[in-house]
């Protein structure tokens, strides 16, 4: 994974909101359809179109209730596609968030800023990435909220490939 440096402003509430609690995010932004367990997310922005995000919320039972919001947006420029991951606070920052797909280790990015309700990493997504976000079953961010423990968090793809395409 490629890390990002600038910070892009695009739906930066949903955001803020979506990494306080699942629940929560359902009132950012106004759900126009849903693709497997993604859902497109859209928010008027102020002197401009509406900006929409492909969004999933996920919380694992089994290690403390321990949650992430993923979300894919476009880049400013609108050619590429910007991956945006919310991690707890809590958790080791120089660890970096981990992503395998289907079991095969992607790579690590590091966090870009923490807010009050999060932790942000965030990374341009290449066409490799994408691609193996389409065929790919299951992605697992990985978090270390101790330097003796990683713990993965399942991420379903299936409506990925669709979302994306909606989120045109």
């Amino acid at each position: 994974m490629t890390f990002l440096r600038r910070a892009l402003p695009v739906l930066a509430t949903l955001v803020a909101a979506a990494a306080l609690a699942p629940e929560r995010a359902a009132a950012q932004g106004a759900v126009k359809a849903t693709h497997g367990e993604w859902q497109l997310r859209c928010e008027p922005a102020p002197g401009a179109r509406e900006q929409c995000a492909l969004v999933q919320n996920v919380v694992t039972e089994d290690k403390g209730n321990l949650g992430l919001v993923v979300i894919v947006v476009r880049t400013a420029d609108g050619n590429g596609w910007l991956l945006r991951v919310v991690a707890p606070l809590n958790i080791l920052l120089p660890a970096g968030l981990g992503l395998k797909i289907d079991r095969v280790d992607i790579g690590r990015a590091g966090f870009v800023r923490c807010l009050a309700t999060g932790c942000i990493a965030e990374v341009v997504m290449d066409q490799q990435l994408v691609a193996q976000f389409r065929a790919g079953g299951t992605a697992t961010f990985v978090i270390f909220p101790t330097p003796e423990e990683g713990v993965g968090i399942p991420v379903p793809l299936a409506g990925f490939s669709a979302g994306l395409a909606a989120l045109q």
